[in-house]
């Protein structure tokens, strides 16, 4: 083990962890070299979950308003790559009303609609082949029951006849970010929490790297037990390619605050970090919206919480002129070979995510 600049960075070899069960994935063999592959790298598809259980959305209004915005995700990403929706069976024909024939549709049953977090997140082997890594999602550190996303992951992977496997972990996909090339970068909040995973740091960061392919993780602090994440990165932090990172900041850092304070604090983390190949960071800033449609005090209005899909980003806008301009400037510039397509989802703000929570790609072969 091996400490290098930057607060909260760790270096550590692969070491294989893993317990195995009927419903868990297989142990990662010991040799194994799984690789992450970067979300802007092409992909064969998203897979998105469609939200059913009104009882999380205090009720059944709220919940169509949330369905209404996974479609017209579903829909836009459609235009630039194939879209499956996970849900049960009895549900398909109220969603071909809604996402239109350009979906398809897979029966497996959901609760919820956080892909990123419950879905299958692929990675490669080495020789290329595809393998799906579970991470034993818990609803958060059981904050929610989620009895059949807690299953995606493994139901996926028997549909497409893919090795499963189990990260040794509890955690969700939407609480790292990596850069394809060996760094991770991640809050504590998430990971290091023993609602989650009830082992020390770098037991953590050993697991995380021999399931993804990481060399090194730069961990911040983050936020505890302020909002159902436990502040995962994707909402504040992103990789654009190697090198290069998004972060999202508010123009200050404000008194009772914990998530200013967490933002600064990520981002003062990465000015002193380097990453796996020895990089310092690129570091890009956009600002936080503030006018803003939503009125609810747990509203998710991020812009990094974008996701990269074949030919185009699709982000979020919030109905702040000068913020939302911004924003897509800022986009554009950084994915000038895509089409930047900003939507109005505010009921997935309401209930706590992005475009990203709700999303996830699987790498083309």
């Amino acid at each position: 083990m091996q400490s290098v600049a930057g607060v909260g960075t760790v270096v550590l070899g692969g070491c294989a962890f893993g317990a195995n069960d009927k419903e868990q994935g297989r142990v990662i063999p010991e040799n194994a070299a799984f690789l992450l592959p970067e979300e802007a790298d092409p992909h064969a598809r998203t897979f998105m979950q469609w939200p059913v259980h009104a009882d999380i959305y205090e009720g059944r209004r709220y919940l169509r308003e949330a369905q209404q915005s996974i479609a017209l995700i579903a829909r836009t990403i459609a235009e630039f790559e194939p879209v499956t929706m996970l849900a049960d069976a009895r549900h398909h024909a109220d969603i071909a009303d809604l996402c239109g024939r350009q979906v398809t549709l897979w029966d497996i049953p959901t609760d919820d609609l956080w892909c990123r977090d419950a879905g299958p997140l692929f990675v490669k082997d080495a020789a290329g082949a595809l393998a799906v890594m579970d991470f034993n999602f818990n609803g958060w550190g059981g904050k929610q029951r989620h009895e059949n996303d807690r299953l995606i992951a493994r139901r996926v992977a028997e549909r497409l006849e893919l090795p499963h496997f189990d990260s040794a972990l509890v955690g969700e996909p939407g609480g790292l970010e990596f850069d394809g090339e060996g760094t991770i970068i991640a809050h504590e909040s998430s990971w290091v929490n023993a609602n989650r995973n009830a082992v020390r740091r770098d037991a953590i960061t050993e697991r995380l790297m021999q399931a993804i392919g990481g060399e090194r993780v730069i961990w911040a602090p983050g936020v505890t037990g302020r909002d159902i994440t436990d502040y995962h990165i994707d909402s504040l932090v992103r990789f654009v390619r190697p090198g290069v990172v998004l972060i999202q900041l508010p123009e200050t850092i404000r008194a009772n605050d914990p998530w200013s304070a967490a933002a600064y604090e990520t981002y003062a983390i990465l000015q002193d970090a380097r990453d796996a190949q020895g990089r310092a960071f690129e570091i890009i800033t956009v600002p936080e919206p503030v006018d803003i449609r939503a009125t609810s005090r747990d509203f998710v209005g991020s812009y990094v919480n974008y996701y990269v899909c074949n030919g185009a980003v699709i982000a979020a806008q919030f109905g702040d002129r000068r913020a939302d301009a911004e924003a897509y400037e800022t986009l554009s510039a950084l994915y000038p070979d895509r089409e930047v397509v900003m939507l109005d989802v505010d009921p997935i703000g309401e209930a706590g995510g992005g475009v990203h929570c709700a999303t996830q790609q699987q790498p083309a072969a």
